[in-house]
């Protein structure tokens, strides 16, 4: 029987509409994060990878906030350039070909409640500037008209991408930046938070039963959720939905292990080398070395090069050396972030020459972090 699966992504990312799923410990700070600003009329910043949630961040902030408006959404990369200033300011009858009324943009909608620029890192460069003016007048024009339009409206943005390197590469104004990073919110991905993951599937399988009418649904055995919580998901919440729906359809009112998992559910969908890549060191990141082939300094959380045994069974392919060159990056950055920047200390902490990290400093263009 064919059955319909198209799901609300914030439904099913959430016990009921205003909550995020998961007891691990990021996921409660997010929550006490999401408390502390929602009844402020601070604007939010929600960072993290696609397919975590961002959006439901926001559907939370407003809906503990204080506001009796709407909240109006706005993705910023699916919107062609051309079409989003008058998306989000409106227009004015007259103001271009085919504009045979006034009409109201997503500000004006969401006046009394909370806009949400999601994606705002894919806004073009011409239409940050009139966001910001926007933002620092609480005024705004309708494209072809001259008058301001007072708003007052709630801004929460979100992106995946690293604003600070798109500053650096002329890509985003930094002014702009410093106008919404008010109050940052980091989502974690999937893998930093893979202990949520059995009661994210039993949300997940809840609300395919409520909205699909699915009365068969599978069930997973014990070694089928430590596979899941195994695998790297570089899709984060949004592949594990993916999976999710693709064991409805496989599995009905059966019961899926390890290996049903691994070879039906998974490997349908390798993921592409890029992903691979961004994956793994999230995947391997808490993980502590084997008792049986612990260094000395056992207590420190690094990846033992055994965690990455088990990378083909779910990929095809890895480039190892922009991997540990990726790897090499962060540690050092974390390295002088910790020491203030004093690259004696740096060195000593990666037990490196102090000329040696000045080498790999120059090479991978890494500068110290200004006090």
């Amino acid at each position: 029987m064919a059955l319909s699966l198209e799901l609300d992504f914030n439904f099913i990312m959430s016990v009921d509409k205003n909550e995020l799923v998961g007891q691990s410990a990021a996921m409660r700070d997010v929550r006490r994060l999401i408390e502390i600003a929602a009844p402020a009329k601070t604007t939010v910043l929600v960072l993290g990878e696609t397919g975590t949630g961002k959006e439901l961040v926001a559907r939370s902030v407003h809906a503990q906030s204080a506001r009796k408006g709407e909240l109006v959404s706005v993705n910023c990369s699916a919107i062609p350039a051309d079409l989003l200033e008058s998306e989000l300011f409106g227009y004015e009858k007259g103001a271009f070909t085919g504009a045979e009324k006034t009409r109201h943009g997503r500000f004006e909608m969401a006046s009394g409640g909370t806009l949400f620029l999601d994606e705002i890192g894919d806004m073009p460069l011409p239409l940050q500037a009139k966001l910001l003016r926007a933002i620092e007048s609480k005024h705004i024009q309708r494209v072809g008209g001259g008058k301001d339009i007072p708003i007052d409206l709630r801004l929460v943005c979100a992106t995946h991408q690293n604003i600070e390197a798109d500053i650096e590469s002329g890509k985003f104004r930094a002014d702009l930046f410093y106008r919404i990073n008010v109050f940052p919110i980091k989502l974690p991905t999937l893998a930093e938070r893979a202990v949520d993951i059995p009661q994210i599937i039993s949300a997940l399988c809840n609300a395919i039963k409520a909205q699909a009418e699915v009365a068969d649904m599978p069930k997973f055995d014990e070694t089928a959720m430590q596979e899941f919580t195994r695998y790297p998901w570089p899709g984060n919440v949004r592949e594990l939905r993916n999976v999710i729906e693709r064991a409805c359809l496989l599995f009905p009112d059966k019961t899926i292990d390890a290996k049903g998992v691994r070879e039906h559910l998974l490997r349908m969908r390798p993921p592409e080398i890029s992903e691979e890549q961004d994956a793994l060191w999230a995947a391997t990141a808490d993980l502590d070395p084997p008792d049986n082939m612990a260094e000395k300094n056992s207590d420190m959380p690094l990846p033992h090069p055994s965690h990455y045994r088990d990378w083909f069974a779910y990929f095809d392919a890895i480039d190892v050396r922009r991997h540990l060159q990726d790897v090499e990056i962060v540690l050092i950055e974390a390295a002088l972030e910790k020491s203030n920047g004093m690259i004696s200390h740096a060195a000593d902490a990666l037990k490196l020459r102090r000329t040696t990290l000045i080498e790999k400093m120059k090479k991978f263009m890494i500068e110290k972090p200004i006090n």
